[in-house]
């Protein structure tokens, strides 16, 4: 029960960052594509490949389990906004925009892609050691 609610609490931090943060984001760049919501992503990518390779990391594996998915799966997956990318860009579809919307695919898919990468890379590159990604 100890790590749903640390799950869930994560979750609830991490939508009430994203809502926040996108609505500054939308209101400071403006909505010729949805900002926010690639930054956010971009942003949560980098964070969970950082926290995945810290966590990993032996020398962080007195890290509590919880405290791992209260970060990685409540306060990570909350801030990211995948489904909201997915309908946006179904929006703009509809809104007849597929140009924004290849755009807006092609922007959030690479740049969360590497943002995770580099994020993954933070730890070794400061520790001299390399980091492997596993699934678990």
């Amino acid at each position: 029960m100890l790590t749903y609610g640390c799950v869930a609490l994560g979750g609830a931090l991490g939508s009430v960052l994203r809502f926040g943060l996108g609505r500054w984001l939308s209101v400071f760049l403006g909505d010729m594509l949805p900002w926010g919501t690639i930054v956010i992503n971009v942003g949560g990518s980098f964070a969970i490949g950082l926290f995945a390779a810290l966590f990993e990391s032996r020398t962080h594996s007195a890290i509590p389990f919880e405290f791992r998915q209260f970060v990685l799966v409540g306060l990570c997956g909350g801030f990211t906004t995948f489904s909201s990318f997915s309908l946006q860009t179904l929006m703009l579809l509809n809104a007849g925009h597929p140009g924004r919307a290849a755009l807006n695919i092609v922007l959030s898919v690479l740049l969360c892609l590497i943002a995770c990468s580099i994020g993954h890379m933070v730890p070794s590159a400061f520790a001299g050691a390399p980091q492997t990604l596993s699934v678990r």
